[in-house]
């Protein structure tokens, strides 16, 4: 789906813009939001951006951070008028509407004109137009796309690469996943061009680390990494009284998976959190083994083939055994992946 054509004859005329994301957005998210708020503002849109929830300090520093709007009940009213008033609706880097938690409603029933840019698969069909292609890494490399094609790329100034050099860098594992594509070092030097800091970039993602963010993640690697050689098979899991234990913040447990999935011979890990309502679960694996399909056949998910999500409505004791359960009859496909 590439309607650039008919986004840029929305965007022909001043708008009043909302760009929303998903739900405890990463630095693709954010990174992608910002980029486009700040390229429509300089087009002589009104722009707001609105989270569904908080996000991770380490991305507060991004232009255009200060006017971001994050969702709770005190800004229901306000945020539930700027919908209303909206003209257009930017929905980043989600396909299923519910990513955006009780955003949701209000932006399902908005009169304004919908558009989906997004890199993940099977997007719902909830927007008006669309800008979607799950080859693309980020969805920061599609915002770069249709700055671009839309005959603006002069307009990308230092604030708005750096917004979408934050996107590329980590979606794509600082560079090193297969979604690496030679697309994405050819954008990632147009941005270095235009005169970004790029060891600025990644301190001020991966060098601004809480120290409880670290205790907890000493914890985690001591005492809660599990490793399974016979199905090639690493996982975490957390409480909520462990969470509570270390002061954990939004963010705290992004990336952890990885960590696991860098243990010696594995090839699919897993870190399964307790977030009181439910049960979240990250997947990660190497090679040609879809977490993909199985977050999308047993835990109500989806996401990349090397990177996805779920959810469970159990007890975390009773998740754990589910992902357990399973694994037998994926042992074939683990012990075969290269």
């Amino acid at each position: 789906m590439q309607d650039i054509d008919a986004i840029g004859r929305l965007l022909a005329e001043p708008q009043t813009v909302l760009i929303t994301t998903h739900q405890n957005p990463d630095a693709d998210a954010m990174g992608s939001s910002l980029a486009l708020a700040g390229y429509l503002r300089k087009k002589g849109h009104r722009v707001t951006v609105v989270t569904p929830t908080e996000y991770p300090q380490n991305l507060h520093w991004m232009a255009g951070n200060d006017s971001v709007i994050a969702f709770d009940e005190k800004q229901r009213v306000a945020v539930s008028q700027l919908i209303d008033e909206a003209s257009a609706i930017f929905c980043l880097d989600f396909s299923a509407i519910d990513r955006i938690k009780e955003l949701a409603p209000m932006v399902r029933q908005a009169r304004a004109k919908k558009v989906l840019i997004d890199h993940h698969l099977e997007p719902e069909s909830f927007a008006d137009l669309a800008l979607w292609s799950p080859e693309a890494a980020a969805t920061a490399e599609l915002i770069f796309q249709l700055i671009t094609e839309l005959g603006d790329q002069d307009l990308i100034d230092v604030p708005i690469a750096e917004c979408i050099y934050a996107g590329l860098m980590t979606d794509t594992g600082s560079f090193r996943h297969s979604n690496t594509t030679g697309n994405v070092h050819r954008i990632a030097g147009t941005l270095i061009d235009i005169g970004i800091d790029v060891s600025t970039i990644h301190r001020q993602i991966f060098d601004n680390v809480s120290i409880d963010k670290f205790r907890l993640l000493g914890y985690v690697l001591n005492e809660k990494l599990k490793v399974l050689p016979e199905y090639r098979f690493a996982y975490i899991t957390l409480t909520e009284d462990e969470l509570k234990t270390y002061r954990s913040k939004t963010g705290d447990t992004e990336g952890m998976v990885n960590y696991a999935l860098a243990v010696q011979g594995v090839v699919m890990a897993a870190i399964l959190i307790d977030r009181g309502e439910e049960i979240r679960i990250s997947f990660r694996s190497v090679g040609d083994f879809s977490v993909r399909d199985l977050a999308s056949a047993h835990f109500n998910g989806g996401g990349h083939r090397n990177a996805a999500g779920g959810r469970s409505k159990l007890t975390l004791a009773e998740t754990e055994q589910q992902v357990l359960a399973v694994l037998p009859q994926y042992q074939s496909k683990l012990l075969a992946t290269v």
